[in-house]
């Protein structure tokens, strides 16, 4: 849109890289050409405004597959107004003097003329071709056709429109007709995807058996080489047994040489000392003997002269001396208690001793 103000009763228009202006003044023209910016008044000034951008229209119809099945095609068509001057004088791009507004709806009358011709291009392919077809290859044969369709239609050029491109977004049956078209390829896709799980298990299970085939070799060869260090630890163990034992007799050889060496020696020693010992015992024993003999005189002569000491002594003597050497061995008495038998038969003793 154009973009106008007001100064003193004049008019100044500024347009777009994008717009092409026409300004016509009692039938003449005055001003043609995109971007302009010029002054004009409103009462004799007839302007008109034609973009000469690229623009995109995006259409959706429906059409009849060749089994009677609707389907909806959605496509997009690229399209610019090449002759501007032309598409002014066949459609009505004229615009306010005061607002700058079409007046009109030109770029509505453009759409529906191109929808309308891409549709019935469009109507006329998918008429002759099966839902199953159409859904393969109707998206490429539906662009071509209407890109065709709309090159060499009259009217557009005519009309000074140029279709720079056709675009096919989509082509889709009803929702009901596409969830059964799909179940056949779901089917389809579900059967190849329970085929890969059956396959991926197979070569995990082939794998698991091909890896227990290794750990069972491993064992294998790790119970022979086991087997080996056991023989070779025995050998081992024998070769050391036998070396410890050649030792042991080599040691116990010269031991016993050794002890036999002591035992000569000691034989030696003892024969000496035991000849030494026993003359030294004989003259001990004889020493002895005589001392023992010597002595045992002097006590039985001793004896004797005590005994004949005894002999001449009175009786009541010896009696004292028993009782005296009696009283020093006796222990310690604190106290005597003589009864009255005691006592008695002692006085009668004693009388009698003294009648005699």
């Amino acid at each position: 849109m154009a973009d106008i103000t007001r100064r003193l009763g004049w008019r100044h228009l500024r347009g777009a890289p994008t717009a092409h202006v026409r300004h016509h003044r009692g039938g003449k023209l005055l001003h043609d050409g995109p971007g302009l910016s010029f002054w004009f008044r409103a009462l004799t000034a007839a302007l008109s405004e034609v973009p000469v951008d690229d623009r995109e229209l995006a259409m959706t119809f429906h059409a009849r597959t060749s089994d009677f099945q609707d389907v909806t095609v959605q496509a997009t068509v690229t399209y610019r107004i090449s002759d501007p001057a032309l598409a002014a004088s066949r459609l009505d791009f004229s615009i306010d003097p005061d607002t700058g507004a079409w007046r009109g709806t030109p770029l509505e009358q453009l759409g529906t003329l191109l929808t309308e011709t891409a549709q019935q291009h469009a109507l006329d392919v998918l008429a002759r071709t099966s839902l199953s077809a159409a859904l393969v290859d109707g998206v490429a044969a539906v662009r071509e056709r209407v890109a065709a369709g709309l090159a060499t239609e009259p009217r557009l050029p005519a009309t000074g429109i140029e279709v720079v491109a056709v675009r096919v977004v989509a082509l889709r049956p009803e929702p009901e007709v596409e969830r059964a078209l799909r179940t056949p390829a779901r089917e389809q896709i579900q059967q190849e995807a329970d085929r890969a799980t059956y396959e991926r298990r197979a070569v995990a299970v082939e794998r698991e058996r091909t890896i227990a085939e290794n750990e069972l070799a491993s064992q294998i060869e790790l119970a022979r080489r086991e087997e080996q260090l056991v023989e070779q630890r025995g050998t081992n163990t024998r070769r050391e047994a036998e070396e410890h034992a050649a030792a042991d007799a080599v040691r116990a050889q010269a031991e016993a040489a050794r002890s036999v060496r002591l035992a000569d020696a000691e034989a030696a020693r003892t024969v000496k000392l035991g000849e030494a010992e026993a003359a030294r015992s004989v003259g001990l024993a004889r020493a002895e003997a005589e001392g023992a003999q010597a002595v045992g005189a002097a006590r039985a002569q001793a004896q004797a002269a005590w005994l004949q000491v005894h002999t001449d002594v009175d009786v009541a003597v010896l009696h004292a001396l028993t009782a005296s050497r009696l009283a020093e061995n006796l222990p310690r008495i604190d106290s005597v208690t003589v009864s009255p038998d005691v006592l008695t038969g002692l006085l009668a003793k004693l009388g009698a001793r003294d009648r005699t």
